[in-house]
């Protein structure tokens, strides 16, 4: 019998297509980093440069930040000699699942508590973002002390927020982590977009007007703003009417405040005291939701809506509405007028490929 052949050490990848490649097709740690603890902590680092998202090719980024986790899941197997498959806290141990979605400063990656309660980790993609995930969890707790309980379910449930050491990054800076309750069954406005591309029926599109000035009647009486409240932000639930509004990574507590970031290819959709640095009001807020509401109902829009949504989006913001919930009376009033008592109308989303 001969002797087993020794394992060949990997390759070090070059370019960013030969670090996907080998990312991709990794299922077990030591497909990536053998031999010396060096010669890994080096492959490592050199795999890390060439797949963070920040450097990556730009048409690339989405799959560059998938790869990124799963590099980071494999060293931080590799580096604990174990399964790399939990994540513990003073608090929880989370088991963690795949990354399901990509935002604009992090990723979401699915994960479920030792009782098995459903989450989701959002990891921010650089350690430099750490402070916009601050803001989102000192928004989310001041929600949960102040807010009213009865509109809870329109924000997302905190339930920690932490900083982690994983290795993800070449400096080995830790990561500011926050871990958000899961709730299945919700798509984004950006989904309702691509359905209805000729516009959508006015009376479908009110409701979901309606529950988002909810959601912001809930946060400025708690002394928050949101600040970016973007389609994608929007997440609704269709067959229930039900509405969450999620990514406080920009929002303001206290005081105006100018807003610390803005999502650049979303640039003309801000107000105008947002890119010049001007405090972030209420007033900010309703015109950024407004214009979701807009974009919804497009060409199919009856007048006196139009109309709403032009002293909404007024470009001088002590000249807006300020109040969503004096604006949401105001809006029930017009709505009463043009459809008469409200009824349910079942919404139905198809589903995405």
């Amino acid at each position: 019998m001969t002797a087993p052949r020794a394992a060949r050490p990997p390759t070090t990848p070059r370019t960013f297509t030969e670090a996907l490649a080998a990312v991709t097709a990794a299922v077990r740690p030591e497909e990536l980093f053998t031999g010396d603890p060096a010669d890994a902590a080096r492959r490592y680092r050199r795999l890390a440069r060439l797949l963070h998202p920040d450097t990556a090719p730009s048409d690339r980024r989405a799959e560059a930040g998938t790869a990124f986790v799963a590099l980071g899941r494999l060293w931080e197997q590799h580096h604990r000699g174990g399964s790399g498959d939990e994540l513990r806290t003073a608090r929880h141990t989370y088991r963690l699942g795949p990354v399901i979605a990509h935002g604009d400063i992090a990723v979401l990656r699915a994960a479920t508590t030792e009782h098995d309660d459903p989450v989701l980790l959002k990891i921010p993609r650089s350690p430099a973002d750490n402070d916009l995930l601050e803001r989102e969890a000192t928004a989310l707790t001041r929600l949960a002390r102040h807010g009213d309980r009865r509109f809870h379910a329109y924000v997302p449930t905190l339930v920690e927020s932490f900083e982690h050491e994983d290795t993800t990054d070449p400096t080995d800076r830790p990561r500011r982590i926050n871990v958000l309750r899961r709730t299945d069954g919700l798509r984004p406005l950006t989904d309702v977009l691509l359905a209805h591309p000729d516009g959508l029926d006015p009376r479908d599109a009110v409701w979901m007007w309606r529950r988002l000035l909810v959601a912001l009647g809930h946060a400025h009486r708690a002394g928050v703003r949101h600040g970016a409240v973007l389609p994608e932000h929007v997440l609704i639930h269709p067959a229930e009417h039900g509405l969450v509004l999620v990514d406080w990574c920009y929002a303001t507590t206290g005081s105006p405040a100018a807003a610390p970031a803005l999502v650049e290819r979303h640039r003309a959709r801000y107000p105008p005291e947002v890119p010049a640095r001007r405090p972030v009001t209420e007033a900010t807020d309703i015109h950024l939701a407004t214009r979701c509401i807009e974009e919804l109902m497009g060409p199919k829009a009856p007048k006196p809506l139009r109309a709403f949504v032009a002293g909404c989006t007024l470009p001088a913001e002590p000249r807006r509405p300020h109040d969503a919930w004096r604006l949401l009376a105001e809006l029930d009033d017009l709505l009463h007028t043009l459809y008469g008592p409200r009824t349910f109308r079942p919404f139905h989303l198809p589903a995405t490929t």
